[in-house]
């Protein structure tokens, strides 16, 4: 049982604490201040330390600082009245494990505890980094939504048949992790998977990549060369953004899907190849159809087997799955020792939209590790778009000394706040719903923001 020491001076508070956390199985004890509370330290060792940011005497600093010097194994989470960034990051770089606001969400505290007991190893849960790499990694794509629990059934389904597939989803969703699991899981998977993006060569180019030129056949064409179809010959190739195809490679793509046979450029023979062929798109290719611009044939043939993998906004339990494993990587990559993420800034995660989707969420993650000074991310250090819906529609300049991104961004941030306080008359409670934000993540933006 994880042993937990409540230092606050509030009689009230403790008592609320001890109730609430000896319901949750903790083996909780109080102290009204710092001085009570190093004694019991060194009678019985806690695990973890719960401790008001302001006390008589001493702060929750100061107090801090001597239970870190003292009892370095002890974990440490402050209770602050507002959660301030210069606060937080002093804390942070002291060694606390995390802040809670006062009198915001109990299933908050509840959460930002048991993160703290799951560090120690004192509990289990699914959410934990080990238990999602056993549980939640599936061939590269992290995720436990019932969504991409669907994806992996149908890749185990699927995935040894000679069945065409296609990917559909939009960009930034993992579309590429997808095809590569299915490669990984078939027959095939001792053999290459080529991946070519059909948006991303120059259309006179595209042809000679894919099918491959016989010498002479034009200009700088000195030698016999294969093309991806041939390399791919016993293995997988994937077409990415197979809705960009130009008309002309359609008809040719069309033989190869229909009689695995295909000509280089200037070539008379006809080339036989055993290849399997896993095609992605986040266009609409039923439309494209009605209006012309893709064969019906070739469509019907690549969507034997359709596959949609979901935007992230559709799976947002996933999102401190994900965050975690990019806070690994980029924390291994820059040699950082950024570890976790604020219970806050995690909450500005969740109630955002991500238009980019798992890829905005890495780039996100990327440089909040880059810039963060402390061993934890903060709101501070996370940049993300003030609105989805209409930030497009705003007038933006750039003056030729240049700007401070994250001072404009809070200023945008803070006019959509006040309007929509405004629109809901003062109401918190309104203004979050208007927002599309938590009422405790909208009190922490005005706090920071200092709006009135």
């Amino acid at each position: 049982m994880a042993r937990i020491l409540v230092v606050d001076d509030d009689q009230g508070m403790r008592e609320f604490m001890e109730i609430m956390l000896t319901k949750e199985g903790y083996d909780v004890t109080c102290a009204e201040g710092p001085a009570k509370a190093i004694n019991l330290c060194r009678k019985k060792d806690f695990d973890l330390v719960i401790t008001d940011l302001k006390m008589p005497k001493i702060d929750g600093i100061e107090f801090l600082k001597t239970i870190k010097d003292q009892f370095p194994e002890t974990i440490v989470i402050l209770i602050t009245a507002y959660a301030s960034g210069e606060t937080a990051i002093n804390a942070m770089k002291e060694g606390a494990f995390d802040y809670v606001e006062k009198g915001g969400s109990i299933e908050e505290l509840k959460k930002v505890v048991h993160s703290a007991l799951l560090k120690k190893g004192l509990v289990e849960e699914k959410n934990d980094i080990e238990a999602l790499i056993g549980e939640e990694l599936f061939c590269g794509m992290i995720g436990s939504a019932r969504e991409m629990q669907k994806i992996y059934a149908t890749i185990k389904k699927v995935a040894d048949t000679p069945a065409n597939i296609l990917i559909l989803g939009e960009s930034g969703t993992g579309k590429e992790l997808v095809a590569r699991a299915i490669h990984d899981n078939s027959s095939r998977a001792k053999m290459a998977i080529v991946v070519i993006n059909c948006g991303g060569i120059p259309e006179n180019l595209l042809e000679s990549e894919l099918f491959g030129y016989m010498k002479g056949s034009f200009t700088g064409a000195y030698a016999d060369k294969q093309g991806l179809f041939e390399m791919a010959s016993g293995g997988t190739i994937f077409l990415d953004e197979i809705g960009e195809l130009p008309p002309v490679l359609q008809v040719k793509l069309l033989r190869v899907v229909q009689e695995k046979t295909f000509r280089r450029i200037g070539g008379t023979e006809n080339i036989k190849v055993d290849v399997r062929i896993i095609s992605a798109t986040n266009q609409n290719l039923e439309e494209k159809v009605k209006k012309g611009d893709f064969r019906e044939d070739l469509y019907f043939r690549l969507n034997v087997i359709p596959i949609r993998v979901p935007p992230l906004r559709e799976r947002k339990d996933d999102i401190p799955a994900l965050t975690k494993h990019f806070i690994e990587k980029y924390a291994r990559e820059f040699n950082k020792e950024v570890r976790n993420i604020s219970s806050y800034a995690m909450e500005l995660l969740m109630d955002y939209a991500f238009p980019g989707n798992i890829r905005e969420l890495e780039n996100i993650i990327e440089r909040s590790v880059a810039m963060e000074s402390s061993n934890i991310i903060l709101p501070e250090n996370l940049l993300l778009s003030a609105s989805n819906a209409g930030a497009a529609n705003l007038h933006i300049e750039i003056p030729d000394k240049g700007i401070n991104l994250n001072e404009e961004m809070e200023k945008i941030e803070k006019k959509f706040i006040e309007k929509a306080l405004q629109k809901a008359k003062g109401s918190k409670t309104k203004a979050g719903e208007l927002l599309q934000v938590t009422f405790d993540s909208l009190r922490y933006r005005i706090e920071k923001l200092g709006i009135e």
